[in-house]
């Protein structure tokens, strides 16, 4: 019935963005190098965005739209210009800042939903970082539908796996008001957050949720 999983666990591990911090010494073409990332970034996103219309609906893709527009916010992208040309830091190094900044600000404001754009703003930079330090990975594929369980999931990794192999999602942190739970429920999935699972690579077993 509703809100029931019972399969196989699948634990998602997200790609190890380390953030180094280093002078560079041209910070024009360091600030370009951002550039060709934050459009490789909307790209990707413009593609998640598609494929959410297809997969949940119109209304529900809506957030990669807004993600798009994170990443061309002008503050955002000032501040890390700012960073990169007046502090000759490298772009992930400017672009973590500037994320952890934003994402501060928006938890400050003791607000649930506001709490989590905090999410959305992590999300879109961590994208970033990923291609700026070339460890984007592919959505492992999966032969059979399981139960997810990581320590957290942004919109964007949720509705990267196959639809029809998945069967709930369980993550260690969250909120029942964050974009990814609200698209789990879009795509009628049982979703657990916050909870106190250990995530054991080597676990395969059963559980129900």
């Amino acid at each position: 019935f509703s809100g029931v999983a019972i399969g196989k666990i699948f634990v998602y591990k997200k790609a190890d963005n380390t953030i180094e911090k280093y002078q560079i010494e041209d910070a024009a073409a360091e600030f370009e190098r951002f550039k060709a990332a934050q459009a490789k970034a909307i790209t990707q996103l413009q593609a998640l965005y598609e494929k959410t219309c297809k997969d949940i609906g119109e209304e529900e893709a809506m957030i990669f739209e807004m993600h798009q527009q994170l990443l061309e916010d002008l503050d955002y992208v000032e501040g890390i210009q700012g960073i990169i040309e007046g502090e000759n830091q490298n772009a992930e190094y400017a672009v973590s800042v500037v994320a952890k900044m934003m994402a501060d600000m928006f938890i400050a404001m003791n607000d649930e939903y506001m709490s989590g754009r905090a999410v959305d703003v992590m999300d879109v930079s961590n994208r970033v970082i990923s291609i700026l330090n070339g460890t984007q990975v592919a959505a492992e594929a999966m032969d059979e539908p399981v139960i997810v369980l990581a320590e957290d999931l942004a919109p964007s990794e949720t509705v990267q796996f196959e639809k029809d192999k998945l069967l709930a999602f369980v993550t260690q942190k969250g909120s029942a008001n964050s974009h990814t739970a609200i698209l789990a429920r879009m795509m009628n999935l049982p979703s657990l957050v916050t909870t106190d699972i250990e995530l054991d690579p080597e676990y395969n077993g059963k559980m129900g949720i």
